[in-house]
Parts: structure tokens; sequence; C-alpha cells
């Protein structure tokens, strides 16, 4: 469902939690989001800006399930079929996105926030950019922005990626379209990596409906019922860029990043300003959750996969848990090598039966206390392709960051001796009957 839909749905149920007193975008806004756990809440008065801003909608697994309607055991093979069966977005001639146009771009109006005393300028968080690349057509993905003045963005643009490719293929300079307040459907669809030339609208659009409509100033496409269109070019002109806090919630370095210049702003009647906390629960499971399909893919070409879980305490990038049906002696290292072919910067891998709970961090312990010995059920792998997001991983300026990698196969033997692998749990009892 679109954003205004699902933020009316919580409000019915009581789980929306309504700010009326005026708060700042410097730092409160931030401040409070991360008190109230990142628990779904809708500021009303923002001193800086006449836009209400709203902020937690997805930090939670069963949150995301609830906006796309299905339950939350239902999102890894929706995900994965929507990745394997895109579908063509439909295009209209209107959209709410485009009830305002405004072409005097004043971006200080908007919301734009200052999260930490580290950050290097005010951020916007949380849009979806679409470019077109020359040759493979339309990309959408994530970056940040940093607000540089009244009608410039410094974006960061990470190397080698869809947008970086389409810059060069471009000769350095491309129009841009930056989305806010957009659909669950949108948010994942641009988190996700599909292969180059596959449209992320088009997943987009196999989760739930997404309609497109044309920008007023530009040839691109946006989805017509986000909340905010920035319409403008990535320009030829770099400077500083950050520190901003990535992924892992440490801050990442200054770099010199493209300045993107906006020419029109389209809005939809009394908008609403989305936002996200970088490092924090929404950024992790937007990040980390596209990769379980993929991993779920590829073990399961090797054996009978039942589950995988990005875990946020590996930041939702560098750690996944796997669970496995296990028919053969090597199943568990199988598994291990598919999951690192199925997300390429993953770090480490624990791989487990299905009798464990995987979201659950006891249960995993337990499986590595009483299941795992590290000179027979370890795969340790060295200078291996790794994530820029990793700070113990070799960084290197001017090269591919590198690092090592290690997989526990704490999965039980199929021939067990001595005391076994099972718990054995306590008789069920109706406690009503007790107190």
């Amino acid at each position: 469902m679109g954003l205004r839909d699902f933020i009316e749905q919580l409000d019915k149920k009581g789980e929306l939690t309504r700010i009326a007193t005026p708060v700042s975008t410097e730092y409160e806004i931030a401040g409070i989001i991360n008190a109230l756990g990142e628990k779904p809440v809708y500021f009303e008065n923002v001193k800086e800006s006449s836009y209400p801003v709203v902020a937690g909608l997805v930090s939670s697994k069963d949150l995301i399930a609830r906006s796309l309607g299905i339950s939350k055991d239902q999102l890894l093979p929706k995900l994965l079929a929507a990745i394997e069966h895109p579908v063509p977005p439909p295009l209209v001639q209107k959209g709410a996105c485009q009830e305002v146009v405004e072409t005097n771009v004043d971006l200080t109006k908007l919301p734009i926030m200052r999260y930490t005393e580290k950050d290097g300028g005010k951020y916007v968080a949380s849009a979806v950019s679409i470019v077109k690349d020359p040759q493979l057509g339309r990309n959408m993905c994530f970056h940040r922005l940093m607000l540089k003045d009244k009608n410039h963005f410094v974006a960061r643009i990470v190397e080698n990626r869809g947008t970086d490719s389409a810059l060069k293929k471009a000769g350095g300079e491309l129009d841009i379209a930056i989305c806010l307040g957009n659909s669950t459907a949108v948010l994942l669809s641009a988190a996700t990596t599909l292969p180059m030339g596959v449209d992320e609208l088009g997943m987009a659009n196999a989760l739930e409906k997404t309609e497109l409509v044309k920008c007023k100033t530009i040839d691109l496409e946006v989805p017509a019922d986000c909340e905010f269109v920035l319409e403008g070019r990535i320009t030829n002109e770099k400077v500083s860029e950050g520190p901003f806090l990535d992924l892992t919630g440490i801050v990442d370095r200054v770099r010199q990043q493209p300045v993107v210049e906006i020419k029109c702003v389209t809005h939809r009647k009394n908008p609403i300003y989305q936002t996200i906390l970088a490092g924090k629960n929404e950024h992790k499971f937007l990040m980390g959750m596209p990769k379980e399909p993929t991993i779920y893919n590829e073990v399961g070409k090797v054996c009978q996969c039942k589950d995988v879980y990005i875990t946020p305490g590996g930041c939702s990038w560098l750690h996944a848990v796997v669970q496995i049906k296990k028919q053969n002696a090597d199943d568990g290292k199988k598994a291990i090598a598919a999951a690192f072919e199925g997300h390429k910067s993953l770090k480490h891998c624990v791989v487990v039966d299905e009798d464990i709970n995987i979201y659950d961090p006891q249960d995993v312990e337990w499986a590595i206390a009483t299941r795992f010995q590290a000179d027979r059920n370890a795969v340790v792998l060295s200078n291996q392709p790794g994530s820029s997001l990793d700070p113990s991983g070799d960084l290197s300026e001017g090269k591919k960051a590198t690092t090592a990698k290690a997989g526990l196969d704490a999965t039980a033997p199929l021939v067990t001796t001595g005391k076994g692998f099972k718990k054995v749990d306590y008789v069920k009892v109706n406690l009503n009957k007790y107190l």
C-alpha cells in the first residue's frame, strides 16, 4: 500500500505516535526517533519547515510485511518472485506527486535534517534516485544527499555501480529524479541489486501495483504516488561530501562527489516528508532484506534451503544465518560457499538445521556451542572481495575492498553418537489453572 494508506492504517490501530510539540530538524527529530526505538512516529510541527515528517514505517520485518499486505513468513518468497519476475510498470497521464509544481526551487523549505554532531551538513537519507543509463535504460537506487544550498545537493555516488556507470557513459552529466515519501515496494526495490539492465521499478510493480508518471522537465518516469519529486541534473562539478554515518553506524569519510542541481520540485498537496536514521533499523532492513532472496536462491541450488536471515547485529550486510534441511554430510559447507556467492559482501555465515530459530540469536549461539567444531566445521577464506562498509577490511585507496571470510557449519551430524544433539523440552501447562 502507499505511504499515506499505511500511515492511516497505523494511526487507526494506535500504532503511530503523533508529536504536536514543535521540534527541530537540528538533531532533535533524529534523537526522538531513536529514543522511540524507531517505532512509527509523525511530527506534526517542524520548526524549520511547513511540512510534517514521518519515520519508523519500515523499522521491522513485521511492519514491512504489513505494508505489503502479506505475513512475515511470506516476505522472502514474495521478494524472490519479484526479483525473478519483474513486471513492467504502467505509465499514467497524471500523478499525485505532481499536484503542485514549483520551478522556483528552494530546498531549504524541506525539513532536511542534521542527524548527529558528526554530520558534514544537513542530509536527505531516505531519497530514491532514478536515472537512465544511455545503453541499459532506467535505474533506481539510493544516494545520500548533502544539502549544499537552495538548489544544489552533493550526492554520494558509489563507484562502479549503476549511476556511476551511467554517468561515465553519458560524459559525466546526467538527468536525475529524486523521490521522497515512497511506498515500501519502491523502497525495497531501490535497495535491491538487480542484473544490469533490469528495471527496479519492474520489481516494485511485481511487489504491488506501481504506476509511473513522466517528470515535468526531464525525460524520466517516477512513482506517481510518491510525496515529493526533485527534478535535476548530476553535474561535472565535484565538492567535498561527508562525513555521515554509513550502514555500520560508523562515520564515513569525506570524499569529492558530484553536485546535483535541482531545477524543479513537484509534490502532493500537503506532502509528507519521510526520513530514516542512517545505521539504524530502517536503513538495515532496507539494505539487508533484498539480499536474503539472493542467498536463498544460491543455497537452494546445492541443498534444501529453508530460510535466510541477514542479521541486524552484522549491520544487516556482513552476517547471515542460513537454515537448511540437511540431507548430505557436506550440505553445511556447500551452503556456506553458496551464501558467499549469493551476497558478495557477506563476511560471516552460520548454517543451522531446521530446528533452530534463525531469528533468535541465543538459539543460533546454542547451535554453534553444541554442534560446531572449529577444526572440522569452519571454512576460512583469505583475501576475498569484501565490503567498503567493513572498517576492519583492506580499504586501500584506489582498489576494491578485500577481507577474510568465515563460515560456520553449525548443523548436527547426520549420524549421531553419545549425547546426541536434540533439546528436550518441559511439559507445557496452562498457568490459568494455577494462578
